[in-house]
């Protein structure tokens, strides 16, 4: 991407959430690739800022460029790359307090948990924006890390008291933030709906990567997805199909408290054979999986949006899903619904 080279762009974004996650080797979740949209958009109007050693450092256009273009495009030189910016740009940072009104973009959560941040940026003239998700840790704690609803409750007061402007990620999500705001007496500031589009796959023309026909499950592993449920959905249908069951692609990270869908995936003699987890997954090899599949399932309890399920529908794969209303907001009639407890 070559982005224009004016002296001072008009925006700054938060990349901090990205370049932590790239520099650990760790692939982009739901919540990631909305924030690289963003950078593909605006970053031809912005520079990169990263928060470290207590400090927020603003790159310079040159580096900044380097960054989103290596966020954008992993490169194996990346890591070197972002330590080389940050070093640069580091001792000009210390102090600043960013007396320009430019706007500022924080497109994943990242950081708005700690008590600096709304501080840092009361004490600046940035004009923040921030992208709001979801509020499944305050909605729904019951599929969250311990003291995640607190956590989040802080993300979401920084928004209101320091947001210039908040951007949901479905209409849906918007009113759990209304709703939020209303119930802890805080005023809203301007917000708008902004629907995502799927990331851009690649096209594919390698073959199935299995034999047998399977379905997709894409998504972090954690409680909240309801890998549980589909892996004894799987057991059963193995059971009475034999040879004959089709096989289920499990595309996602291991996240936190999914002790019960480990002990499945790596101990049950049934699944074996049957159920494949892909952990780390290109974008190249996600389109493979999805292009060929039968389905992308998708029985998850909560979502603020649905990467997995507009990723499928742009390829024209089927899905069947839970029947939540941001699904029907963002797709309508065209997923086949199911409930996320039939079976249990």
């Amino acid at each position: 991407m070559k982005f224009s080279n004016h002296s001072m762009r008009e925006s700054l974004i938060d990349v901090t959430r990205l370049v932590d996650r790239a520099m650990q080797g760790r692939l982009p979740t739901g919540v990631d690739r909305v924030s690289l949209e963003y950078i593909r958009y605006f970053g031809h109007r912005a520079t990169a800022l990263v928060r470290f050693s207590g400090q927020w450092v603003e790159l310079s256009l040159a580096d900044s460029e380097r960054v989103f273009d290596g966020l954008l495009s992993p490169a194996d030189n990346f890591n070197a790359l972002v330590r080389l910016a940050v070093a640069k740009s580091f001792l000009s940072s210390v102090g600043r307090q960013f007396t320009d009104s430019r706007f500022f973009f924080n497109t994943g959560h990242s950081g708005l948990e700690k008590t600096y941040y709304a501080q840092f940026l009361q004490r600046s003239a940035l004009k923040p924006l921030y992208s709001v998700h979801d509020l499944i840790p305050v909605t729904h704690p019951e599929y969250c890390r311990p003291g995640e609803a607190e956590r989040h409750r802080v993300r979401m007061d920084t928004m209101l008291s320091t947001g210039q402007g908040v951007i949901a990620s479905s209409a849906a999500t918007l009113a759990e933030f209304a709703a939020y705001a209303q119930a802890n007496s805080r005023p809203m500031p301007e917000t708008a709906v902004a629907l995502l589009a799927p990331a851009r796959l690649p096209e594919v023309f390698a073959p199935p990567k299995l034999d047998a026909p399977y379905f997709v499950f894409l998504g972090t592993i954690e409680p909240r997805k309801n890998h549980w449920l589909l892996l004894q959905l799987w057991r059963q249908l193995i059971e009475r199909l034999g040879q004959a069951a089709p096989r289920l692609v499990i595309i996602g990270q291991r996240g936190w408290e999914c002790e019960n869908v480990v002990d499945l995936l790596e101990r049950c003699e049934t699944l074996k054979g049957f159920v494949f987890e892909q952990p780390a997954c290109s974008d190249s090899e996600l389109a493979c999986w999805l292009r060929h599949s039968r389905a992308l399932l998708f029985p998850t309890f909560a979502e603020g949006y649905g990467m997995p399920l507009a990723e499928a529908l742009s390829m024209g794969v089927p899905v069947i899903a839970s029947d939540l209303s941001v699904f029907r907001e963002i797709a309508g009639e065209v997923p086949e619904y199911v409930d996320p407890l039939a079976g249990c």
